[in-house]
């Protein structure tokens, strides 16, 4: 058993008889009244975002998992599917268990949390930044640059980002997975 003390990013925990995956937490000392955890957790298994508050010292029950570099091969529509780097077995996972689907490629080199007591997958890391190549967008304009304007560009996985006005189709830019905002031009 753990207590809020020990709550982080990406910790697992079981509450209200499902597992859910720390987000963002904020340890609060008032000046008056005793200390609280704020969290927001996503449930592993259908997705949805939950907020709440433990009191300081509350005991919660972590959930003990592995983490495994897996790669992501293809999406057959319903099912994403991921080979382990060291083995060489696949599984496959359901859209809600990705937090940023439209930014995976194939290839793309991802981290797999997996519940040790029964080994099922439970959340799916990809890397901080991912680099895309503009397959769609508005050309820009020259003498257009000055104002930090942007417009929306789709990139090779389908996804739409803003982008600053100068990125042209066929441009590599990275993205950062977390927000899913654009980071910068890639040089090649």
């Amino acid at each position: 058993m753990a207590t809020t003390s020990d709550i982080r990013n990406g910790l697992c925990i079981r509450y209200n008889n499902d597992i859910y995956k720390i987000i963002e937490f904020l340890h609060v000392k008032p000046g008056k009244g005793p200390a609280f955890v704020r969290t927001k957790m996503k449930s592993v298994s259908n997705g949805k975002v939950l907020e709440n508050t433990f009191s300081a010292g509350h005991k919660i029950d972590e959930v003990r998992v592995e983490t495994h570099k897996f790669q992501f091969l293809y999406n057959d529509g319903e099912y994403y599917h991921f080979m382990n780097q060291e083995d060489y077995t696949q599984i496959r996972l359901l859209e809600s268990a990705l937090d940023r689907p439209d930014l995976m490629k194939e290839g793309e080199v991802v981290t797999i949390q997996i519940n040790t007591e029964d080994n099922m997958p439970l959340s799916v890391e990809l890397p901080a930044t991912v680099t895309l190549e503009v397959t769609a967008t508005e050309p820009g304009v020259k003498g257009n640059t000055a104002t930090n304007a942007t417009k929306p560009a789709t990139v090779e996985t389908g996804a739409e980002v803003n982008v600053p006005l100068f990125i042209n189709e066929g441009d590599k830019i990275k993205i950062e997975t977390e927000k899913g905002t654009y980071k910068e031009r890639v040089k090649e």
